[in-house]
């Protein structure tokens, strides 16, 4: 028995620590005071989490663990605790808006449907009690379900290190650019879940727009198909009743191609689309029926759970990553 010889692999230049640390360093300094300390009350007593601001006019964002069900909100800046109100807190997407009245530095918003696996990144936040504190890593995946069950929208998962206190925290490409926000741990804090900066932006620009947040449906159903049609396995279902969808146009047999600017490829993906909906919008579907493709314009609705208990729900906030440094103990 004869053996072929493995290819010799190509020596590269290893990779220069230095370097590396040099360029987190340089990130963290350039973006470090745009980061804060998010203070409130609760009925648990005190607690803490971090957010960062994204204008001059003191617009934070940071998670809805830290700031959705909080009383008597604040923000450490410049060696001041200042004031904060909620401008809106979104459960679905795990985020909060905060307004304080200062004028602040900002961190620029980046393109996170542009970042890969392996991406490095860099988070910036307030473990525990803890002074402000840089953490490295790298995009390690992007996630739908977690232990079976569904986000709302695709998220980051990145192996950055997490502890309590760092909820909000921004996730950073080595532009210094914000890509995510964290909004919960995985396995005991060892990597996290971030929102992706893109899907917030959508959140805010409903507030902006309508001075809500509007999360949008058409009613349609939506399971794989035996075969794929022009990239597409998602096969609609069913319309149902008394939906946008219903009666205008689309039919049960039609391979769903493309809902407003996302892409379907196969069932999962219709999640994603339906995040990106916004309610009162009107919103070009287009399918493949037959030989045929067509595209029909299908105004949005308020999306059922928006105004009910989700059915399809993420991982809690309060269990994914414990948030909260307390005035009497430590929440485990």
């Amino acid at each position: 028995m004869s053996f072929s010889a493995l290819p010799r692999l190509t020596s590269l230049p290893e990779p220069s620590i230095t370097s590396i640390s040099r360029q987190v360093k340089d990130v963290f300094d350039k973006s470090a005071k745009a980061v804060v300390k998010v203070r409130g009350t609760d009925e648990h007593g005190e607690f803490a989490g971090t957010g960062f601001f994204i204008d001059p006019i003191g617009t934070l964002y940071t998670a809805y663990s830290v700031a959705g069900e909080a009383d008597s909100l604040s923000v450490d800046f410049g060696g001041k605790r200042q004031p904060a109100r909620v401008l809106l807190a979104d459960l679905r997407s795990g985020i909060a808006l905060l307004k304080v009245e200062i004028a602040t530095p900002m961190l620029p918003i980046g393109k996170s449907e542009q970042v890969e696996v392996a991406t490095p990144v860099i988070s910036i936040g307030y473990p525990l009690d803890l002074p402000q504190t840089p953490s490295f890593g790298m995009i390690a995946g992007f996630d739908r379900r977690i232990f079976g069950r569904y986000f709302f929208t695709t998220h980051l998962r990145v192996n950055v290190p997490t502890q309590r206190g760092e909820a909000g925290a921004p996730i950073l490409n080595f532009k210094g650019e914000v890509v995510g926000i964290l909004v919960s741990s995985i396995e005991n804090g060892s990597a996290c879940h971030a929102l992706p900066i893109h899907a917030a932006e959508k959140i805010r620009n409903d507030f902006v727009r309508f001075g809500e947040v509007r999360h949008g449906w058409i009613g349609i159903n939506v399971a794989a198909a035996e075969k794929f049609r022009e990239g597409s396995c998602a096969e609609m279902t069913e319309i149902m009743k008394n939906t946008p969808a219903f009666g205008s146009g689309v039919q049960t047999g039609d391979i769903l191609l493309q809902v407003g600017k996302t892409k379907v490829h196969e069932p999962e993906d219709v999640i994603d689309a339906s995040f990106f909906i916004t309610a009162g919008d009107k919103i070009p579907v287009t399918v493949m029926r037959g030989d045929e493709k067509l595209t029909f314009e299908i105004e949005a609705d308020f999306h059922p759970a928006s105004r009910h208990p989700p059915i399809i729900a993420a991982p809690s906030m309060n269990q994914s990553i414990p948030l909260r440094l307390d005035s009497v103990r430590r929440t485990p």
